[in-house]
């Protein structure tokens, strides 16, 4: 594992050789200090942030993929940092995790009821520039970016993304929708150049409070989200806490990610919008919910790139986020997820 902020990765092996696909997991991991969570007054610290995801996609990815997280990871956190990613299985870590000299980014969260939470963050790695991430991505087959800390990339490194990798690709717009005030504390906030970001990717996900935001200046979020899905931002995933999942798509619309790269710059189909919503299948359970957007959206992506319908990938996204409530932090996630281990509340 390299020191070297700037390393690259490997390229893609010579036609006809044989590897695993690979999907690239761009984020942050975040040293959490959890208050008032699920009723109790201590404190917990543990890792968080993209560590989610990340659990997440080692309990989904489809057969014969590699997850590849791209982070970068803090000096003064790094030993521990290592030991959680190595804990996790179908890990691939020589390509993409890179230490650097600056502290890991730190959060302190303060639940105010289920749902809701302040956010206070401190440190801070460096965010990726295109030239270090170029070569990265051009290792994987397929991208999904979860803006933890909304710093992982600056709009341009995002634009040259889009230009130059020919996989498909899903964000979390998450922390895009935060400012941050004083002493660190994050702020909703309507996302600037928010039509420029839509377009760097094919699928994005965003909650409802986001999702909201997004649509404020139109009044109506679910009329924009149909003026704004097309050939080139396909798919607009939003998540109804306790109702679900809704979601809307562009004219024509492939569930099967491997298609959509093929319809970037097209003139597209014609046709309207669809939108739909996908109820829990379940009662709302009690727990920590901690994490579950982000189990949500990679449970979601990593089942479309398995060749799941829109449906079920979105019916299992909520299954295991409504399991994720119920499993005190990231550690050992993945076996709760695949349903390895019990109720760890």
């Amino acid at each position: 594992m390299s020191a070297d902020p700037s390393g690259g990765g490997s390229p893609h092996p010579p036609s006809g050789s044989q590897r695993d696909s690979r999907v690239g997991v761009v984020g942050t991991l975040v040293w959490d200090t959890i208050h008032q969570r699920d009723g109790r007054a201590e404190p917990s610290g543990e890792w968080g942030g993209i560590a989610y995801a990340l659990a997440a996609m080692a309990a989904s990815a489809p057969q014969g993929w590699e997850v590849v997280p791209l982070i970068k990871v803090g000096r003064d956190l790094s030993e521990s940092a290592l030991r959680f990613l190595r804990s996790l299985p179908g890990m691939e870590l020589e390509t993409g995790v890179r230490i650097v000299p600056e502290p890991n980014n730190r959060v302190e969260l303060r639940y105010q009821d289920r749902e809701r939470r302040t956010e206070r963050l401190s440190g801070g790695v460096p965010p990726w520039s295109w030239p270090e991430l170029a070569p990265l991505a051009r290792s994987c087959d397929a991208l999904y970016v979860n803006f933890i800390s909304g710093f992982e990339m600056d709009l341009d490194a995002a634009r040259a993304l889009r230009a130059s990798f020919s996989g498909p690709t899903y964000a979390d717009l998450h922390s895009l929708f935060l400012g941050l005030g004083s002493q660190g504390l994050r702020v909703p906030r309507e996302l600037p150049a928010w039509g420029a970001w839509l377009r760097c990717f094919d699928a994005v996900q965003m909650n409802e409070d986001e999702f909201e935001l997004l649509g404020r200046a139109w009044g109506d979020p679910w009329r924009l989200a149909a003026e704004l899905v097309g050939p080139e931002l396909k798919l607009m995933a939003i998540t109804l806490g306790d109702r679900g999942a809704g979601y809307v798509t562009g004219p024509g619309f492939d569930p099967d990610p491997a298609t959509w790269p093929e319809m970037r710059h097209t003139l597209g189909t014609s046709g309207a919008a669809e939108s739909g919503h996908c109820p829990l299948g379940s009662e709302p359970v009690t727990g920590d919910p901690t994490g579950c957007g982000d189990v949500w959206g990679a449970t979601f992506f990593a089942r479309l790139l398995a060749g799941d319908s829109l449906e079920t990938a979105m019916g299992r996204a909520n299954e295991l986020a409504t399991r994720n409530v119920l499993h005190r932090g990231a550690a050992g996630l993945h076996h709760h997820l695949m349903g390895r281990i019990p109720w760890s509340v």
